[in-house]
């Protein structure tokens, strides 16, 4: 497989939805928390693979606006557990040329894990290999609504005319606004939905889904997702003669009809 970005068989951005990690441990008549574990050995598999393809940009959903309202107990145990990966994680992604940026109500979070995010932010800042993007307390709604607050504060201040307000404008404040929208959409676990997970992004994204239970992901998993992104032909709107002759990525700007 080749492993240059710009080439067509490659996603330049992969957004995943990490499913199953509960039901991977139940199977196993073991604690929840164990499959929350054994999830975050699996997301070391999926960016080993990015780096190792040259995929650009991964985004992954680590922990949803819905999640709040999980038992507290299993709330707590994931804070701790989100926590300790970034304490033992972020050293060896900066090595690595990694960048990691975090989306979503970081607000909701425990001042010590809005300070350890911030500090990877700022430490991985400079590197250029993957952008590594994790939605936490993310919602697509939330990030939509955030959007608009934002285009709203300025027609009120008279900077922005509404009549001016358009997709790319609105675009242009959701998060992730400064990467291509993802190519290829991955969900473990078998459920077939995007769950509230970067609903302006994944306009023209492929979607591909799996039984594969998150901690079971291994690098043959993902080479199936990608070699059936690889044939598939992605329109963007266009008829088929059309978007054959536009560049890997697809249009700068969506396009209104199939």
């Amino acid at each position: 497989m080749s492993s240059d970005p710009a080439s067509p068989r490659i996603p330049r951005h992969l957004a995943v939805i990490m499913d199953g990690n509960g039901r991977w441990a139940q199977r196993r008549r073991r604690p929840r928390m164990i499959g929350h574990r054994a999830g975050a050995r699996a997301v070391n598999v999926c960016i080993d693979f990015c780096l190792d393809v040259g995929i650009e940009a991964l985004t992954l959903f680590a922990f949803s606006s819905e999640n709040w309202g999980r038992p507290e107990d299993e709330v707590g145990a994931l804070m701790k557990l989100f926590l300790g990966a970034l304490e033992r994680e972020v050293d060896e992604l900066d090595r690595r040329g990694v960048r990691i940026r975090f989306i979503g109500e970081r607000d909701r979070f425990a001042e010590a894990i809005r300070a350890r995010m911030a500090a990877s932010e700022t430490q991985t800042a400079g590197n250029t290999r993957l952008q590594l993007n994790i939605a936490a307390s993310y919602g697509g709604r939330w990030d939509i609504v955030q959007a608009t607050r934002a285009l709203a504060r300025d027609v009120a201040a008279g900077r922005l005319d509404p009549e001016a307000i358009d997709e790319a404008l609105l675009g242009a404040r959701v998060a992730l606004a400064d990467l291509p929208a993802p190519d290829l959409f991955i969900r473990t676990g078998g459920d077939m939905r995007i769950s509230n997970f970067l609903l302006w992004q994944l306009a023209y994204t492929e979607l591909w889904f799996t039984e594969t239970l998150w901690p079971e992901l291994d690098t043959a998993t993902l080479r199936r997702a990608l070699a059936d992104y690889a044939s598939r032909e992605r329109r963007f709107g266009l008829t088929g003669e059309q978007a054959a002759g536009m560049q890997p990525g697809g249009p700068t700007k969506p396009e209104n009809n199939e």
